[in-house]
């Protein structure tokens, strides 16, 4: 499986910036069609996002769209435009209601049809911007075969808030809803990603944010420049030493279990099957090489 730890958004109008990001040590890139583009400048973008797709070679890193929201008139083209062999998903933004994840959906099954796409071969990234997305997002999470994840959009979800425009704390003004995406990506099993650090001079302060977003059970996050991805990469994969640890536990773990007894004391700590399967979890993280969100 592959693992997509770093997301970045890249300009679809910068045919340079495309063709770059498309070589990077990048788990998945977004070819930007939505608010990384200015409205006079989204239908020349489109051509360059299309032809970028059609050009690409291997599979990694993975290759979504942001394309514009259901409610916008831009939408139609995007997809008209993007879909077809080498697109693996597309972003969705301002995503609010199961009806509208349904209706891209619909779309999606006319174009693969009609370009000899498999059935459900365009995935849905569905980004969390507003409080009402919050507030739905189990409902989100779980509303489409093709939904492989919920990206948290923290800036827009900051002005939906009325939150300042300068961030005034490691992120503890997006615990709640942070966590709120991270629950309902998992009870629909689906993957969660972390939104952007925007202070592109901040290092320490991204690392900060990583892991906060690690800890609360984010599995990567969302980037806008490069010089992001190696702390996104260092956070958001196991350590030598957490390998190690989880491999022993699971060792230790097995062991006991086929003489009998349930639960281990290792390293001073009692260790039962929920921890032993989250040892699991780590190696198996640790060994692939890529999950297809």
């Amino acid at each position: 499986m592959l693992r997509l730890r770093s997301w970045m958004f890249v300009p679809g109008h910068s045919e340079k910036m495309v063709s770059k990001a498309l070589a990077l040590d990048l788990d998945a890139v977004m070819l930007d069609l939505e608010d990384g583009v200015v409205p006079s400048l989204k239908a020349s973008a489109r051509p360059i996002v299309a032809g970028a797709l059609a050009g690409a070679g291997p599979s990694r890193p993975a290759r979504y769209v942001r394309v514009n929201g259901i409610e916008t008139q831009d939408l139609i083209p995007d997809l008209e435009a993007v879909v077809g062999p080498g697109l693996d998903g597309l972003v969705v933004p301002k995503i609010e209601t199961v009806e509208q994840v349904e209706a891209i959906a619909g779309l999606l099954d006319r174009l693969e049809g009609g370009r000899r796409l498999p059935p459900g071969a365009v995935r849905l990234m569905l980004a969390i911007e507003t409080a009402k997305a919050v507030l739905a997002a189990p409902a989100l999470a779980a509303a489409s075969s093709r939904v492989s994840g919920l990206m948290f959009g923290a800036e827009d979800f900051s002005r939906d808030l009325g939150l300042p425009t300068f961030r005034t704390g490691r992120a503890r003004d997006f615990i709640y809803a942070r966590s709120a995406i991270v629950t309902a990506a998992a009870a629909a099993k689906v993957t969660a990603i972390d939104g952007v650090w925007p202070d592109l001079t901040d290092e320490e302060g991204l690392e900060q944010d990583a892991v906060l977003a690690r800890d609360l059970g984010f599995a990567g996050k969302s980037m806008i420049h490069p010089g992001q991805i190696a702390a996104v990469h260092r956070v958001f994969t196991p350590t030598a030493e957490e390998i190690a640890f989880a491999q022993h536990l699971i060792s230790d773990f097995e062991k006991a279990v086929a003489d009998g007894s349930g639960s281990i004391s290792f390293g001073g700590q009692l260790v039962d099957r929920p921890i032993y399967e989250r040892a699991c979890a780590v190696v198996r993280q640790a060994t692939a090489t890529i999950t297809m969100a």
